[in-house]
């Protein structure tokens, strides 16, 4: 089922919420690919209900491009999750999230400026403004997202507690090609000479994430994995970073629990990825 009003949205949803019955969400851009479809399954697998949204943010494109080129894909999305049986699929008209006068904008200080957040500004103030307008619009328990978006994640955790949002923000493992390339939208984008060369970041970022374990830091590890990446054909390495796992720290060595993440460019599409260490 396809709703795209929410007042529709709301009706179904309080009748479930009546019954005591456990609603569950998977935002996404649509796109849908294995790793949305692994969101989908969690939620299906930990929730009663579950409201898929597509919604293509135009607050979080910092780059008009980028929205412009970004792959819409309603019909094939719809098909793809007939298979999990979900209860709506979201499609919010643009009035419905951004109606005319609409003058709010939601800001998490601190876990935006650092990573995607300082090469693209503005963006996780667009995450963060549209995420709470979903978990109230769909009035969820539960909301699904996937580590490939680590930042991402760590943001928006810290946001519903922040607001108080009563929501319990379900994190899932990345989901890669056989190559190790990270699944994401963004791949379709990629030339086939592009994509053949892709992988080179996760193969890079496994093997530092394993000096890391070892002891290593990022000070001797870094100069040569971004000169790998070059010679491999990637345009340029956005960045290349340690930080803490809970509350994004900048780290040198792996003295606790930590993420390696990265972004870089190739045949002009931008990559992210992220590894623990």
């Amino acid at each position: 089922m396809i709703i795209r009003r929410l007042d529709e949205l709301r009706a179904l949803v309080t009748g479930w919420k009546r019954s005591g019955e456990v609603v569950g969400v998977v935002p996404t851009m649509g796109a849908l690919h294995a790793g949305h479809l692994s969101l989908v399954s969690g939620a299906k697998a930990g929730a009663d209900r579950v409201i898929v949204t597509i919604f293509v943010n135009p607050r979080q494109f910092n780059n008009p491009d980028d929205l412009a080129n970004y792959p819409r894909t309603e019909f094939e999305d719809a098909k793809k999750l007939e298979p999990y049986g979900v209860d709506v699929i979201y499609v919010p008209d643009p009035d419905q999230i951004y109606p005319q006068g609409f003058a709010t904008t939601v800001t998490v200080e601190g876990l935006t400026d650092i990573l995607c957040g300082a090469f693209r500004p503005g963006h996780f103030d667009g995450v963060t403004t549209v995420v709470p307008k979903l978990f109230l619009q769909t009035g969820a328990d539960r909301a699904w997202f996937g580590e490939k978006d680590y930042q991402q994640l760590q943001v928006v955790r810290r946001m519903a507690r922040d607001l108080d949002i009563p929501i319990e923000v379900v994190g899932c493992e990345t989901v890669r090609e056989a190559d190790g390339l990270a699944l994401s939208s963004r791949n379709l984008l990629l030339s086939d000479e592009a994509r053949a060369v892709a992988p080179t970041l996760s193969r890079i970022m496994r093997d530092m994430a394993g000096a890391l374990g070892q002891g290593g830091s990022m000070a001797e590890l870094t100069p040569g994995a971004i000169t790998a990446l070059t010679d491999a054909g990637f345009d340029k390495v956005e960045y290349l970073e340690l930080r803490a796992a809970d509350g994004l720290a900048l780290l040198d060595t792996a003295d606790r629990s930590a993420r390696l993440l990265a972004a870089a460019w190739i045949g002009g599409v931008r990559l992210i990825d992220n590894i623990p260490v």
